[in-house]
Formats: structure tokens, sequence, C-alpha cells
């Protein structure tokens, strides 16, 4: 897998928090083969999905889903810290240089998540588990709710049940505004320079697709889990970025506490100082984190 660079940890918070609310504002006005081992056992349109590792006793497969506009390198290096795992590591199409394809068009989150779950139903996995970070979070929890998906548990990586809540807001208060957030980043000038400058400052993010984004970002928008967090019987473990303010990352703490108050089987771990991706600012702690996940 590529390398990739990545911006200050505050910077690409920044960017996150402080690009989409502009967005937010300005819109008030075939068969692809794993890298290892056999082929998938189906059709994948919206992905590609290679694998590294071998199963050792008491290992499980590990399906590794990145967030938006990110590829399979934002996982680098921990493979190697997860020996006796197999990794499957999801690359979505029209992210970071996979062309488009399937998700050029139409709803992207309800598709992406039914062929996950073929996925997983068909690949003849060993206790599956799903490891999503940001828009891979939400996959994650999507596909985990579903009863005829076979998953034994999940860890959702910053990212919060109720997409709207990453811009400050709600799915329902945002209403008629988060349906314009495509429109407003592809049809507008603006629009079209804030999504190059988020793209520059999100990791692994070269490459991708800016109709993909837009869309991916509008659903998000447009999506809450927190209804459903109940119904979750999945052991869930959430890891979630801390920034080195102290007032800030107490405020986190309460922020995700609150979010997955309802969710009975999780555990929240908060690892700092990071940035949005926490396994590029503290891959040491992360990849301890999975471990005991794992276990």
């Amino acid at each position: 897998m590529t390398e990739i660079s990545h911006s200050r940890p505050h910077d690409r918070r920044t960017m996150l928090r402080m690009g989409l609310g502009a967005v937010v504002a300005a819109a008030a006005g075939g068969m692809f083969p794993a890298a290892e081992g056999r082929a998938a056992p189906f059709a994948l349109k919206r992905m590609t999905i290679s694998r590294k590792g071998a199963l050792g006793p008491g290992g499980r497969d590990v399906i590794l889903i990145p967030g938006l506009a990110s590829g399979p390198a934002i996982w680098n290096g921990l493979a190697e810290k997860l020996p006796g795992h197999r990794l499957h590591f999801v690359h979505i199409a029209g992210f970071a240089h996979l062309p488009a394809g399937a998700n050029a068009t139409g709803p992207l989150l309800a598709p992406l998540t039914e062929e996950l779950a073929g996925y997983v139903d068909g690949g003849a996995l060993r206790a599956p588990c799903l490891v999503g970070h940001s828009m891979g979070g939400m996959l994650a929890m999507m596909l985990a709710l579903r009863k005829d998906v076979a998953v034994d548990r999940l860890m959702v990586v910053d990212m919060l049940p109720e997409g709207a809540a990453m811009l400050g807001g709600t799915a329902q208060g945002l209403g008629y505004l988060a349906g314009q957030l495509n429109g407003y980043l592809t049809g507008t000038r603006a629009g079209r320079q804030l999504l190059a400058q988020m793209v520059m400052e999100t990791p692994g993010a070269e490459g991708s697709d800016p109709q993909v984004i837009a869309r991916a970002l509008t659903e998000l928008a447009q999506t809450n889990l927190t209804p459903r967090l109940p119904a979750l019987g999945k052991p869930l473990h959430v890891v979630y970025a801390l920034p080195a303010d102290r007032e800030m990352a107490a405020n986190q703490r309460r922020r995700y506490e609150a979010a997955y108050a309802t969710a009975r089987t999780a555990t929240l771990t908060g690892i700092g100082p990071s940035g949005h991706a926490v396994m590029l600012d503290q891959p040491a702690r992360f990849a301890a984190a999975i471990s005991q996940f794992l276990k």
C-alpha cells in the first residue's frame, strides 16, 4: 500500500469541523481478487478488498473500513502489529485513486453496507470483526445492526452515531440544508474550492472523486443511528480522538459519552493528543487498543 502524508492533528480536525460547518452555512444561502489468498467469493462492484496475514490459533478476520475519501493506506503498518489475525483492507470506489465505478451515481451508504454484508457472509471468515474510521465507522455500525450478518464485534474510530453531529448539528435540525451539501460542493465555485481544500487536508485523499465525496457527505449528514443503538447486541468499542487542550478534551469525552449512552455494549476509549486520524497520530496506542479489542 502507498505511503500517505498527513498534516498536523489540529489542522485536520479544524478542517473537518470548520470546513463542513462552512458548507452548511453557505448552503443556507466486476470481480476484484484479493491481494493475498483466494478471490472474493462474489462480484464486488463498489469496493475492492485485499487480504494480508494468516490466521493463527485464536486469530480473527478483521475488516478495516477507511473513512471519507481515504484508502487502505490509512492502516499502514497495522498488519505487522496484529500477528495471527487476517486483515481485510477495504478500498471504496471513488476514494484514493480508485475509479468511482458503481459509486459514480445514486445512493452510497446503503449499497456499500449491502456489499460488505455479502462479503462477510460469503467469505468463510472466522469471528469477523469490523474496524471503521469516520465514515467507515458509520458503515460498520450499519452492518452490525443487521440481524442477517454474522459480525462478532466492531470498533468505531472517531465517529459519532449521528453524522450531522460531526458538523455540530443534527440530522433533523439540518433538514433541508443537509440535502443541499451535494449541490453546493459540486455546483458552486466556493463549494468546489472548499472540497478541494478538504481533500488536501485529509490523509490519503489524493485522487478521490469530488462527486462521490460530496454525495457521501450529504448522506452522512442525513444519517442518525442513535435511535437504533439499543438494538446493537455486538460488543462495540469506540475509540475517539482527544485534542491536546484539557478543556476541549473534557468536552470531547462528554460528547462521546452522551452520544453512545444508549449503546449497552459500548466501551469508550479516548486517545490523545490526536486529530481525526488517530491511527496516524498515535499509531502505537491505536494498535494496542485494537489488540485489546480483538482478545
